[in-house]
């Protein structure tokens, strides 16, 4: 069972790593994570070996508070958005600034008080003198306690950590401040005790070593810091505050026509509800009614509105821009996008990166070992014949100079804004070691369909030879009828184009082959060439653009009328607008590319050359797909794999770093580390421009903590006193230490103006061509005398007319058999092999004279048993 829980108390990374450290020892805890910077924690736990109570029970063992925080099931149909609680980071920016008012309203006479008469400016006449420096004294500990007691929780979280043997920042502030206050009430009965005594040298020497200033002045200053800090903190959490806010409150349901709003919570999977332009789309959804244009930014990042028409999905949150909709809701509650979008922000801000290790091991032996630090100081101080006041002031600095404040916020304000500007591109980081390994990929694994390209045909070109008036509009006729994918491209082609379609009798389909019916009275037909061979139509005219789209990669379409041939329309999965784009950028940040595809070999190859990919792997199967991703992974490189299929997720959860297109499978999308909202490789090149800035941004926050405290700990020391006569006044060290915190902070926002910097060129000329439109191609035939006088001279010169060929062949047993089988082939020249696995044949086309024997014996030598040939 995994739960989170929000922990009070904590102050610095070694309060995380202790809390950490007593959760751990509980029996049937699996796994524990505590986020200093949101002030929470989530445990996986054996909820039959322990509960949550006894997770609590250990916390509060350690000196901390916690409360398990409650989420309703997604699967109930109110369920509601995560996070209605209130912003802990705005609370406890509420907080500070109170303590903070309070504390100036009494710091400012302290310090006049104190310090007025070192600077020239005039004091009360009864607080002058040494016959009144009793009064001088007491006045500055009434000033100094309100303070004190206002930031009480410095004292009582130090101390009560210092109990359990934890120390953390609170301990060195707590035991820093105090020792000032005691100090101060120790001089005021040593003034009292000389006025009673008439011994005013004594007097004026502890007059002079008040320290209730000091005292005023660090927790003042540690406050500062840590307002300033809560309040770049809360602007960590901006990305899932605006998340959040994308949902309505409420909703208009419509009933028998009425309209009816109600709050969200009360929509129910298969209600109606209405929205009208410029409202938010309360809920997941598809259009039951209406046209209109969708603003889905916000969700998926991308910037054009997206047209939307009855029965397409709609995101809850997206924003209605035109027309009026009536959505029917099927998801509701916790399971809509936008609460999953949320749920996964959440869970990676709360996650911790591997390198925040580092930052925990340190802190959790860095406070004891400043406090042994400071103790000493103290003794050394006082053997060489220093006074005791300079002694405690040396002391006094090293602890709270030294707080690790920073270290323990060093990573998680970083990951925090680093997913949170993930999200606002579109880009789903579910967990910060996702976040910190993708700066260290190697190489990019990418599926074909769907990834590269759009996964379903669209139509490339129209080879038309003139007999029919269009081409287009009587293939789309007659293939509205057959339920191929291909059929659907034409179909698809011919509505962008506003043509009409015209009705078809006697429509017969012949699985594997083809169609055919009568358009007009007459008759047609469609479908790959043996169907079109079988039908007596001479296609020889046709052979060589139909090799040639075939060695593209596209699949060609065969188109008959009376048994004449009238042209070819052929089909590709069609690649994305961006994908040569992001090839062309991860091999110039020295990543490899290289493509898994079940496809054949062919096709791979001319996807392979117009995008531009290094290494192409054809005709794989889902198991074999993982195998590859461990072997690179083997070679010593961190692998990212991009895929979006049910068969693309065993290769998912390989990778180091999974990447699910968007608009792919659950299951892709639950196996991957990344999720790309809009299905565009481009932001899986962002994502790792992201990773490495994060990266760069940690390691600048944890040299800043770590170095910083290290020069700062000498200088508290006293150790360039003598020297230099460098001594550091406990007040700078308050304000040194504060200012540390929020430079970590303030680094970590500079992230929210990451931009992604693009080197290679926008978009190859392949997708610049797609985007014009399909390729025609007007074939004029010559006369069927003219053909025959053309082969019978091609004969005379010795010219080859293409011959097909079918081979039959045994013992082919996976892909990599198919695969073999096809290279060998396709190694001879003049020959175009494609090798069916299923059927144990091999289709083969001659553009020039071979001799089956070299075809047997290519098969032959590649292992296989060439069983006929045809």
């Amino acid at each position: 069972m995994k739960q989170k829980f929000d922990v009070t108390g904590m102050s610095c990374a070694s309060c995380s790593a202790h809390v950490e450290k007593s959760v751990s020892k509980v029996a049937g805890v699996q796994e524990v994570q505590v986020n200093l910077l949101i002030n929470s924690m989530t445990v996986v736990y054996d909820d039959s070996v322990t509960s949550s109570g006894e997770i609590v029970s250990a916390v509060e063992k350690a000196g901390y508070g916690a409360c398990p925080i409650q989420r309703q099931a997604s699967s109930q149909a109110h369920s509601s958005l995560p996070v209605s609680r209130e912003d802990p980071a705005l609370k406890e920016q509420k907080e500070m600034k109170r303590r903070l008012i309070i504390s100036l309203v009494f710091l400012i006479p302290l310090f006049y008080l104190s310090m007025g008469h070192m600077m020239g400016l005039p004091i009360p006449w009864f607080f002058q003198g040494e016959e009144n420096a009793l009064a001088f004294a007491f006045t500055q500990l009434l000033l100094c306690l309100p303070i004190a007691l206002v930031n009480r929780h410095y004292f009582t979280g130090g101390f009560a950590a210092l109990w359990h043997r934890s120390p953390n920042m609170d301990s060195l502030i707590g035991i820093g401040s105090a020792a000032a206050l005691v100090y101060g009430v120790w001089a005021i009965y040593q003034i009292g005790f000389g006025l009673g005594h008439g011994d005013l040298h004594l007097v004026h020497e502890y007059s002079m070593d008040l320290y209730f200033e000091s005292a005023g002045m660090i927790l003042t200053l540690i406050t500062v810091g840590k307002y300033l800090e809560s309040r770049a903190k809360g602007k960590t959490s901006q990305a899932i505050t605006k998340l959040i806010n994308l949902a309505p409150k409420t909703a208009v349901r419509l009933t028998d026509g009425v309209e009816q709003e109600i709050p969200l919570e009360m929509v129910q999977a298969g209600d109606i509800l209405a929205v009208k332009p410029g409202q938010s789309i309360p809920t997941d959804g598809r259009v039951a009614e209406g046209l209109s244009a969708v603003d889905e930014s916000a969700i998926t990042g991308e910037s054009i509105p997206v047209e939307k028409q009855p029965g397409d999905p709609v995101t809850g949150g997206s924003i209605n821009q035109s027309g009026y909709l009536k959505i029917e809701a099927t998801k509701v509650g916790g399971d809509t996008t936008l609460a999953q979008i949320i749920r996964l922000v959440e869970e990676a801000s709360s996650s911790k990166a591997p390198i925040s290790k580092l930052a925990d091991r340190v802190s959790g032996v860095f406070v004891p070992i400043v406090i042994s630090i400071a103790v000493l100081a103290i003794i050394v101080w006082l053997l060489v014949g220093e006074p005791f006041s300079f002694a405690l002031s040396i002391g006094i600095s090293v602890l709270v100079i030294s707080c690790p404040c920073a270290l323990g916020l060093a990573t998680p304000t970083a990951i925090m804004v680093g997913t949170g500007k993930g999200a606002e591109n579109g880009i789903l980081i579910k967990s910060a070691e996702a976040l910190e390994v993708a700066h260290s990929v190697g190489a990019v694994v990418l599926d074909k369909t769907g990834t590269i390209t759009e996964g379903k045909p669209h139509v490339t070109d129209l080879v038309d030879v003139g007999r029919v008036p269009n081409l287009l509009q009587l293939a789309a006729s007659l293939e509205k009828n057959s339920e191929h994918p291909l059929a659907a491209a034409i179909v698809a082609e011919a509505q962008k184009q506003n043509l009409s379609l015209l009705p078809v009798e006697d429509f017969v389909s012949e699985p594997g082959k083809g169609i055919r019916g009568r358009i007009k009275g007459k008759i047609y037909l469609a479908g790959n060439q043996k169907i079109i061979e079988e039908n007596g139509v001479d296609i020889r005219a046709l052979e060589r653009p139909a090799a040639r789209l075939a060695e593209e990669g596209k699949t060609p379409m065969f188109f008959a009328q009376d048994g004449q041939a009238i042209g070819i329309i052929a089909a590709a999965d069609i690649i994305k607008p961006t994908s040569a784009q992001a090839v062309a950028e991860w091999k110039a940040m020295g990543i490899d590319v290289v493509m898994l595809t079940g496809d054949n070999e062919r096709t791979a190859a001319a996807i392979q050359k117009q995008v531009g990919i290094t290494r192409v792997v054809a005709q794989v199967m889902p198991q074999d797909k993982e195998k590859e991703v461990r072997a690179i992974q083997q070679s010593g490189k961190k692998v990212a794999m991009v895929g979006d299929g049910i068969n693309d997720a065993p290769a998912l959860t390989a990778a180091d770093v999974g990447i699910a297109i968007g608009a792919g499978t659950d299951i892709a999308i639950e196996s991957a580390d990344i999720v790309l909202m809009k299905s565009d490789l481009m932001d899986a090149v962002t994502a790792i421009q992201l990773s490495k800035a994060t990266l760069r941004n940690i390691k600048e926050n944890l040299f800043w903590a770590l170095f910083y405290n290290s020069l700062g700990i000498p200088l508290a020391c006293g150790v360039f006193f003598f020297l230099l006569g460098w001594k550091l006044n406990p007040m700078f060290a308050a304000a040194a230490m504060s200012l540390s915190s929020v430079f970590v902070v303030s680094n970590a926002l500079r992230l929210k103006f990451f931009r992604p910097k693009f080197s290679a060129p926008a978009a190859g000329a392949v997708n610049e061509k797609a985007s014009k439109g399909i390729h025609v191609e007007n074939l004029i035939l010559p006369k069927p005398e003219e053909l025959q006088n053309q082969l019978e001279n091609k004969e005379n010169k010795g010219e080859f007319a293409m011959t097909e060929k079918i081979m039959k062949i045994e013992g082919m047993a996976c892909g990599h058999c198919s695969a073999r089988v096809e290279k060998a082939l396709n190694a001879i020249d003049g020959v175009s092999a494609t090798v069916d696995l299923e059927a144990k044949t091999a289709s083969i086309t001659l553009t020039k004279p071979v001799d089956d024997q070299v075809l047997i014996k290519a098969v032959t030598d590649a292992g296989y048993e060439a069983a006929g040939l045809e």
